[in-house]
């Protein structure tokens, strides 16, 4: 985001960090964690993955398409607006979170799987991939998540490859720790923190974009 850094490395780094900050314990988080103690961890990740990257995929269209919308003068005050008006939802947001926010989000992501499998039985690879694909999909679409990625991709100078590979690896290494070490990581997950650390990191970027459109 800042003038010293390349472009490239910005726009990764900006993705990477406000993706992993945002998915952490987020109901898409728990849902693998969830499908990952009931089916083969490996096909609850490709799932929850291909879903991730798709939303991820429409989310930067959007977020160009915004862009390309517009005159280039205004892309930076749009930017800066974004991310503030964003950075503040969410530390308001974080107020608003009592202790057991992530034990709320787990509760509502099992209650979800719950759902999707009475009655149905789970058992080759593919249905399992499907099962995993749909249910985040859905969860992912409207997601504070979805919103970051859609208000970076306005970020004048962010490049949609680098935008991509931050997002996608942010949630590749979120994907696979929930698969993997969900249960450990969901009881010490601190939701308000994570809001407010996500919240700071979105007002630093209004103010550098701020800074952009000032000139």
């Amino acid at each position: 985001m800042t003038a010293a850094l390349d472009p490239a490395l910005a726009a990764f780094g900006s993705s990477l960090s406000a993706i992993t900050l945002a998915e952490l314990g987020d109901k898409t988080f728990f849902m693998a964690l969830i499908l990952a103690t009931r089916h083969r961890r490996s096909w609850v990740f490709v799932g929850a993955f291909a879903a991730l990257a798709v939303v991820t995929l429409i989310s930067i269209g959007l977020g160009y398409g915004l862009r390309k919308l517009l005159p280039a003068a205004s892309v930076p005050w749009l930017a800066a607006v974004l991310f503030g008006g964003f950075g503040l939802k969410l530390l308001l947001d974080a107020r608003g979170l009592g202790r057991d926010a992530a034990a709320e989000e787990a509760e509502d992501a099992e209650a979800a799987v719950n759902k999707a499998e009475s009655g149905q039985h789970f058992t080759t690879a593919w249905s399992v991939i499907w099962e995993a694909f749909v249910l985040v999909f859905l969860a992912e679409l409207g997601d504070r998540t979805q919103f970051a990625t859609v208000f970076l991709a306005t970020a004048p100078g962010f490049g949609f490859a680098a935008l991509l590979a931050g997002a996608l690896l942010g949630h590749g290494l979120v994907t696979a720790l929930a698969v993997n070490a969900g249960q450990w990581i969901g009881k010490r997950v601190n939701e308000r923190l994570l809001y407010q650390l996500s919240g700071g990191l979105f007002l630093v970027f209004g103010l550098v974009s701020l800074k952009q459109a000032l000139g």
